[in-house]
């Protein structure tokens, strides 16, 4: 007897070569698109009926309709997070009819890794300062710049969240022999470095020169760098968020960097996004935002179809799951 053949809801928004790859790679299974497609895999379509009767969806599927669903045996999501289902009604829909959940983790931690330590190694040599100076004044100011470059080997970082994303962040600065620091709800013991928990941050940051925010979005996280935080951290220190920006109190942060209560700041991610022109982060002094494009590179729409397309052959052989989530 052959596999059977699923409905596979999809709502991403590929080019039209990825689009043929994940139509030829689902073989005999059918695939269903909703009438209206987000424009971004970070956003979801919206409730859409033919999601009442697909086995399997992949991209963004609407939390309510999961939960409602009586047919949907696995979620394949576009991202890495994986905050608008996070909920206890979704976890406890899923598991009830044994579904599962998984996310692309695994198609992201690269890319977000790298942009992380291309940020740490560009402040360390000094190259935003530099292109301000190139775009301004054309000053040639070396002793400057010689003076306040520095080098990472040596230096702490605490890597705030311990996911795909973290550790592959703690490999690529394990060469620059940084001393890693990682906190963790649930520390394994397999952690590099030291590992702490979350209520001892505050004893860690006045001695960490990197903080590095890879954390969700949960009720936990909430703000969780605030102005008591910023406070304790090091004057000398760098703070890096990739993880999500409602884990900041953005205005704590900026008050921080104009008071040079810290270093510097580098973002990705804010709250919200896109951040408000007139916002005071935007000018606010050796703060450097990128629009939340620390996972994006050339070929991320083929490497999600790929890796959803390894996910459904182990899907149909039963066997476990890549990224499983719930």
């Amino acid at each position: 007897m052959g596999s059977p053949h699923f409905t596979i809801w999809c709502d991403g928004h590929f080019p039209p070569d990825v689009m043929e790859e994940l139509r030829n790679g689902v073989g005999a299974h059918r695939l269903v698109f909703p009438k209206s497609v987000s424009g971004s895999i970070l956003q979801t379509s919206g409730p859409d009926p033919l999601l009442e009767t697909a086995d399997i969806a992949f991209g963004q599927p609407d939390a309510d309709q999961i939960v409602r669903s009586t047919s949907l045996k696995w979620i394949q999501l576009t991202t890495a997070g994986y905050t608008r289902y996070d909920r206890d009604d979704v976890k406890a829909a899923l598991l009830q009819r044994s579904a599962a959940l998984t996310n692309s983790s695994s198609v992201y931690d690269e890319p977000c890794a790298q942009h992380l330590l291309a940020m740490m190694l560009a402040l360390s040599r000094q190259l935003p300062q530099c292109v301000e100076e190139q775009r301004g004044d054309r000053s040639w100011q070396i002793d400057k710049h010689r003076q306040h470059s520095y080098l990472l080997r040596g230096q702490r970082a605490l890597i705030m969240g311990f996911g795909a994303i973290g550790r592959r962040v703690a490999e690529l600065l394990g060469p620059l022999r940084m001393n890693l620091v990682v906190m963790r709800r649930s520390p394994r013991g397999d952690e590099p470095g030291l590992t702490i928990r979350p209520e001892e941050v505050e004893d860690t940051l006045p001695w960490c020169d990197h903080i590095l925010d890879i954390l969700p979005d949960n009720a936990s996280t909430k703000k969780f760098m605030g102005r008591g935080r910023f406070e304790r951290m090091n004057p000398s220190a760098i703070f890096y968020n990739i993880g999500r920006g409602t884990t900041v109190d953005q205005d704590a942060l900026a008050a921080a960097l104009y008071e040079h209560r810290i270093a510097a700041a580098y973002l990705d991610v804010t709250d919200p996004e896109p951040l408000p022109p007139a916002h005071p982060l935007w000018s606010a002094p050796n703060c450097y935002i990128t629009p939340h494009i620390a996972g994006g590179h050339a070929n991320e729409f083929d490497r999600l179809v790929k890796h959803f397309l390894g996910n459904l052959k182990l899907f149909e052989a039963g066997a476990p799951l890549n990224d499983r989530v719930i």
